[in-house]
């Protein structure tokens, strides 16, 4: 069916996208083929690479497992902190107050701005210096969390920014027709719908503070999973079996994430159905990386 944005194709159309389709499909089979040859002419397919995941248990509850623990950990207590931090940036974004707006704006550019990991070599030094009597044991985590926290609050602050911005603009004229104030407004009408309409965006947001977790791992010494490699790897010579195993754990862990996510935003709809906040949230710019905040 065409509408103004959409033609359906026609059979001069559909025959070019099966061939670019198979033409697709030769291409990846051969680029398989040729990394697993690759693989297995350097013994990375051999099955004693493999197995220990399999036959020993010492690799999940000595490396793996732990590591696992310790990315959820650094992860969640990122997400407790930058959620509500991040919110309250966005609400001050919003502000009709000039001495509000602009300090949490300029705030919030600075961070989004600065790579995750300046910020975590930050917090380390930071910590170094001035709060001593951290143990060493804990001052890595303590480092990728604060690096997550800034970084992520200001970008959670912009999804939280578009996503009021994004409702219909009858909402606050409601709430000001029977005498609410502006912040009132904001907790009582305006987030509350734009929770659905964010959530997308934010758990887009939740994943990246699960995947920068690894920048601790690799770089400031925290016992993630990705650091992880460097063990198994050192006792079994499987470095490439490994750094798969771990990508999968990563995948799993991400689909769970997202996959709650899908299940709690179509509860919220149905639970806010006949509201109007049927508003999609554009893509917030990340300014370190030029990639979108938004999946």
């Amino acid at each position: 069916m065409s509408s103004v944005l959409y033609d359906v194709p026609g059979p001069k159309a559909k025959a070019r996208n099966w061939i670019y389709t198979a033409v697709f499909l030769v291409l990846f089979g051969l680029a398989a083929w040729w990394i697993l040859s690759v693989m297995a002419d350097k013994h990375q397919l051999d099955a004693d690479k493999w197995t220990p995941f399999v036959t020993d248990d010492r690799i999940w509850t000595t490396f793996l497992i732990p590591g696992l623990l310790e990315t959820l950990k650094a992860g969640v207590i990122a997400m407790v902190i930058a959620l509500p931090l991040g919110a309250l940036l966005g609400m001050g974004r919003l502000s009709d107050h000039a001495w509000v707006r602009i300090p949490v704006g300029t705030v919030v550019e600075f961070f989004r701005a600065i790579p995750v990991l300046m910020l975590m070599i930050f917090g380390s030094a930071f910590i170094v210096k001035f709060v001593p009597a951290v143990s060493s044991d804990f001052r890595p985590l303590y480092a990728v969390v604060i690096g997550l926290v800034l970084y992520n609050s200001a970008v959670i602050a912009e999804i939280v920014r578009a996503g009021v911005m994004s409702l219909p603009r009858g909402q606050t004229d409601a709430a000001k027709a029977i005498g609410m104030r502006k912040g009132q407004t904001m907790v009582h009408v305006l987030l509350p719908q734009a929770v659905t309409v964010m959530l997308p965006a934010l758990v887009s947001q939740l994943v990246v503070i699960l995947k920068d977790t690894a920048l601790g791992g690799s770089l400031l010494g925290v016992g993630d999973l990705l650091a992880a490699n460097r063990q198994i790897s050192a006792n079994y010579s499987n470095t490439i079996a490994t750094l798969v195993v771990i990508a999968l754990l990563y995948i799993a862990l991400n689909f769970a994430l997202t996959t709650f996510a899908s299940w709690l935003e179509g509860r919220l709809r149905k639970s806010k159905k006949g509201s109007g906040a049927a508003a999609v949230v554009p893509e917030v710019d990340d300014m370190a990386t030029g990639a979108g905040a938004a999946a």
